[in-house]
């Protein structure tokens, strides 16, 4: 895993949501560039998408309600169909490992809200993986922020 840099992580609350409103919708999209090393969150009721690229690198996430308890959903786009299987398996491995690095990021980027809800950081981390190749598309449980944002 790559190491967090705060200072390399720019945040951008969108129209409509503040540093500690909506928990509901609330929705992020982190990006980066290959070049600088930078991480780019733009925290709305929607997602940022004029910020994707056609490559679709970027980890979309959003706080959402079952019954009584909150969950972090993760969408994560390991190919379209469109790349050869062994480039979606490379891409697979590096969400996997690039993974708390973007969890980290996200949290140290809407720490106000955590320390506003501190219940967050006890909320499940559902990763969705998706892919056209049944190997890659999954979901699964990565835990909770406190079990991987430092």
């Amino acid at each position: 895993m790559s190491t967090f840099y705060p200072e390399k992580l720019s945040v951008e609350f969108m129209e409509g949501t503040a540093a500690t409103e909506p928990v509901i919708p609330r929705r992020y999209t982190l990006t980066h560039s290959d070049l600088t090393g930078e991480l780019f969150l733009n925290i709305g009721i929607d997602y940022a998408w004029g910020e994707i690229n056609p490559l679709r690198d970027e980890v979309l996430g959003e706080w959402k309600q079952y019954g009584t308890s909150l969950f972090f959903d993760v969408y994560l786009y390991v190919d379209q169909g469109e790349i050869p299987m062994s480039s979606s398996a490379k891409r697979d491995e590096i969400f996997r490992r690039e993974l708390p690095l973007a969890i980290n990021a996200i949290k140290y980027g809407d720490r106000s809200l955590f320390k506003t809800y501190p219940c967050l950081d006890q909320a499940p981390i559902i990763i969705n993986f998706m892919s056209t190749y049944p190997q890659f598309a999954r979901q699964e449980n990565w835990g909770t922020f406190q079990s991987i944002a430092t």
